[in-house]
């Protein structure tokens, strides 16, 4: 009989490993003349539409929401989470995949710092050093200790960290939603008004008119369920078997694997010290989960408690 932890672990690792392969297979399109706006835009728009008949086959009750909290909903979907989408492909597009799913990686440091500045979470040795590793790390990921390369690869970092800071308020905006509703409820309401603010500002369904190939066709479908909604549905799976701070340290399998992947599919190949940096940056959002479990095991400490509403 295989256990809850070891199927939970297993569920995470599967996540981690189908989202690296998705940074790997979207740049792969953006090789053959995709642009990252209509890679996000076709991800954003199938994937809404397969877990709304996903939802009317299996659980309709998911659709109920609040509506005063359609705002709410607009503010992470329609801005946020178009931001996260937007600026993590445009950062694969410009620099190495995994580079960019490193920076992007920097957003649990940066919520650790908004925790400690604005809910008043404590200062501890183990954060400080976490937060001096993610610094150290990002510095040599991005290649900063080369200027040439720094010149070269300026507008890809920027858009990486336009990620991580993006992704970062899209999980502290996303928690407060998870007070209120199941997070596939969250999950496709996001994906919603961020799929109808894409079709806005941009032409709908043009797509269908683009001369794709029938390979390309078959990469976006596997961009959508192997790389999006299957994703989602193991990791959540994860957090029913093992802990919310175990899954999110396994899920830093994520840029290690992308970085494999990225070398044998594309060439891509990190220089020493930026695989370095990047192993820093693991290590600093390691320390920071395991400091977090710490805090959540201590049965007498005094736990501070975040908005429960949006």
């Amino acid at each position: 009989m295989i256990s809850g932890s070891t199927r939970g672990y297993a569920a995470v690792i599967g996540a981690a490993l189908l989202w690296a392969s998705c940074g790997t297979v979207g740049k792969a399109l953006f090789h053959g003349g995709m642009s990252p706006f209509q890679l996000v835009q076709i991800r954003v728009t199938f994937s809404t539409v397969f877990m709304a008949l996903a939802f009317l086959l299996v659980d309709r009750s998911l659709f109920r929401i609040r509506r005063g909290d359609l705002l709410y909903f607009f503010l992470l979907g329609g801005v946020v989470l178009v931001l996260v989408q937007f600026s993590y492909f445009m950062a694969i597009s410009k620099i190495h995949v995994a580079a960019a799913i490193l920076l992007e990686y920097l957003a649990p440091v940066l919520v650790a710092v908004y925790s400690m500045a604005f809910w008043q979470e404590r200062v501890t040795v183990t954060k400080v050093t976490a937060l001096v590793l993610a610094m150290a790390g990002c510095y040599l990921v991005v290649g900063a200790y080369n200027l040439q390369i720094l010149q070269m690869n300026r507008e890809g970092i920027l858009w990486g960290l336009l990620a991580a800071l993006s992704f970062g308020s899209y999980t502290l905006l996303g928690e407060r939603g998870m007070h209120r509703y199941r997070p596939w409820t969250v999950v496709f309401y996001a994906f919603l008004f961020a799929g109808l603010t894409l079709n806005v500002v941009h032409e709908p369904f043009q797509y269908f008119r683009a001369a794709y190939t029938p390979r390309q066709w078959l990469v976006l479908f596997y961009v959508v369920m192997a790389g999006t909604i299957l994703p989602f549905g193991l990791y959540f799976m994860g957090v029913n078997y093992i802990r919310s701070t175990r899954t999110m340290i396994t899920a830093t399998l994520e840029p290690i694997s992308a970085a494999f992947m990225a070398f044998f599919l594309l060439g891509e190949v990190l220089e020493p010290l930026q695989a370095m940096g990047g192993g820093l940056v693991v290590a600093a959002i390691v320390l920071l989960q395991l400091g977090r479990e710490r805090d959540e095991l201590a049965p007498d400490r005094v736990r501070q408690h975040r908005p429960a509403s949006p």
